[in-house]
């Protein structure tokens, strides 16, 4: 059987999860303009249009560019232009 304490510790992780959850941005809550362009995205990238951003972050290490972990994907194709 559980201890008091190990039953506080639960109650406290169920809490936090539910906040976190609440505070939570998914797919459902944006809004249909974004949901568009992120499917438009996608569907470069599946059709071999758009690079991911693995790839494009392995292209920015091979450029030697600095900061590239903290870029996003528009980020990291604007800097490896300019470093070409």
């Amino acid at each position: 059987m559980a201890s008091e304490k190990q039953r506080a510790a639960a109650r406290r992780n169920v809490k936090k999860a539910q906040a976190g959850a609440k505070r939570k941005k998914t797919l459902k809550h944006l809004s249909g303009k974004t949901k568009k362009a992120l499917g438009e995205e996608a569907n470069k990238v599946r059709k071999g249009e758009a690079k991911t951003r693995k790839e494009l972050n392995e292209e920015a290490a091979r450029l030697d560019i600095r900061g590239r972990s903290k870029m996003g994907k528009d980020e990291l194709r604007r800097a490896i232009a300019r470093a070409r």
